[in-house]
């Protein structure tokens, strides 16, 4: 398996607002003017509107200050070139734009397209709304004229078109300051920006155009991303074809723990979509009343009743990974089964209850060989702060984990986020249909299954975030996302790890 990660796929990178304004510094400087970056940006976001809107006869404009209000006056331009009807909206008076903004409006007004200041209650007129309100420096709660005029775009009943990124949204954190336009589609522009990817950016971004400009920030060695998004191509990177002569001690022994008594069914999940992604042993210890209802739905996960710690025996160190967390509970039976665990000297998946009886019985914990997978509530025990906070600053809350915790964390959510020693990673696979008890049980469980089968701790937590996620998506596309329940995950999963079988043939196998 180690050998998989030389083949593995160059990601895509993701960078903070201050980076990319630094990547503008950088262009400027080896010679390109500011006023032909913005005529540059601007007009590839033109050809973008034209491609998503071909049949738009009209536009509404709205300007802010600075570039991104420039961009939009260019944009206006372009637009009135072609024949279309432009309404142009200023939220800052012309004469109080100065350098390239200003440049941009009066090459607008040149073209002939007239401009009206913002008033309130004022109509939107065109077919498509422009979004250039405000950038991506934009780090306090939005207020005033702004306000009222991202929350009449929303109003509006139009298709909306961000240039750089939806206004009133944060561009490092995903979170929405105040109030956010709600796009359509975005364009964005020389270097992606992570706050387009996480948080509540999946209700304000609309489809994603990335905009490089002819820029390579890549070839900035210094301006190191601040994260990647997860790919695809790392299913068939690291997990291809088995040897032939492959057999089950070859792939792994997980245990999962968990299933207290009266909390069976997420420990079944777990188990299943474990024994799906190809661990070659499974082993369940839960309370002894589970025992049958696990023979039943899955013979082949050994399932063993524990009573307590003295009914293990010798099965945690007989396993190459553990799983624990899944209907744990937080009473003397799940404690002493956390306990248990953290003495095995085996890597972990920590999940569920396991979380939060780690913040409450064993704050001192920390370790490298585990993943920790909580959800913003539970990753705010972890953290001692609030789920508020948490969501405030998901990727900073994710690197915080880590830090504190050790190993690799991946904190759950819209745009999930997986922090460990090489940095962030972020998914953005998934769909509401995920909002239903159990998904989480089914992750830790597919978790298990790729670290018992010798995938790394990091690339195990990021290619099973995006199996996962991946498999939701397929299941949704088949037969919809409300009802999409946990247990439908795994044979859909089954396929993706096969990334060299057909999907209309692995159908047969569900």
């Amino acid at each position: 398996m180690a050998d998989a990660a030389r083949f593995a796929p160059r990601l895509h990178p993701l960078y903070r607002a201050a980076q990319v304004r630094e990547l503008d510094r950088r262009t400027i400087a080896a010679g390109l003017a500011g006023f032909a970056l913005m005529q540059r940006a601007s007009a590839a976001a033109w050809q973008v509107l034209r491609q998503r809107w071909p049949g738009a006869r009209s536009l509404t404009v709205l300007c802010g200050a600075g570039n991104n209000g420039g961009d939009g006056h260019v944009l206006a331009a372009l637009a009135a070139a072609e024949g279309l009807a432009v309404q142009r909206i200023l939220l800052k008076e012309i004469e109080e734009l100065a350098g390239d903004a200003r440049l941009a409006a009066d090459m607008a007004t040149a073209a002939g397209v007239a401009a009206e200041p913002w008033e309130a209650g004022m109509a939107l007129e065109g077919e498509v709304v422009v979004d250039a309100l405000l950038g991506t420096g934009l780090s306090g709660e939005v207020r005033g004229a702004f306000r009222e005029a991202i929350a009449a775009v929303n109003a509006s009943g139009r298709p909306v078109y961000a240039i750089d990124i939806p206004s009133g949204l944060h561009a490092d954190t995903g979170a929405v300051l105040g109030e956010a336009v709600r796009a359509t589609a975005t364009a964005t522009f020389i270097g992606d920006k992570l706050g387009l990817h996480t948080g509540a950016a999946a209700d304000h971004v609309g489809e994603l155009a990335f905009l490089d400009l002819g820029v390579d920030a890549r070839a900035e060695a210094d301006l190191s991303p601040a994260a990647e998004l997860l790919d695809e191509r790392l299913i068939g990177a690291w997990l291809p074809p088995r040897p032939r002569t492959a057999h089950k001690g070859d792939c792994g022994h997980a245990l999962i723990l968990g299933g207290a008594p009266g909390f069976g069914g997420a420990a079944l999940l777990a188990t299943e979509a474990c024994a799906r992604l190809g661990a070659g042993k499974v082993s369940l210890a839960t309370a002894p009343e589970h025992v049958t209802a696990s023979l039943t739905r899955r013979p082949e996960v050994m399932a063993h009743g524990a009573r307590g710690v003295s009914d293990l025996g010798t099965l945690p160190a007989l396993a190459d990974v553990l799983v624990v967390g899944p209907g744990l509970g937080q009473g003397s039976w799940g404690q002493a089964m956390l306990q248990a665990a953290l003495d095995a000297g085996r890597p972990l998946v920590v999940d569920a209850d396991g979380l939060n009886l780690l913040a409450t019985r064993f704050p001192e914990a920390r370790r490298d060989d585990w993943i920790l997978t909580p959800h913003p509530g539970e990753a705010a025990r972890l953290l001692g702060i609030t789920a508020a906070e948490v969501e405030a600053d998901r990727p900073a809350a994710a690197l915080a984990l880590r830090e504190r915790w050790g190993g690799v964390a991946v904190l759950k959510g819209a745009g999930t986020l997986v922090a460990g020693p090489t940095g962030l990673a972020v998914c953005t696979f998934g769909n509401p249909g995920m909002a239903s008890g159990g998904m989480g049980d089914g992750l830790s469980g597919m978790l298990g299954a790729l670290l018992a089968q010798g995938l790394p701790l990091e690339a195990a937590a990021r290619l099973g975030v995006l199996v996962h996620a991946r498999a939701a998506d397929l299941a949704a596309a088949d037969a919809g996302e409300r009802g999409l329940l946990a247990g439908d995950l795994a044979s859909y999963a089954r396929i993706l790890v096969n990334p060299t079988m057909d999907r209309d043939d692995a159908v047969a196998t569900r």
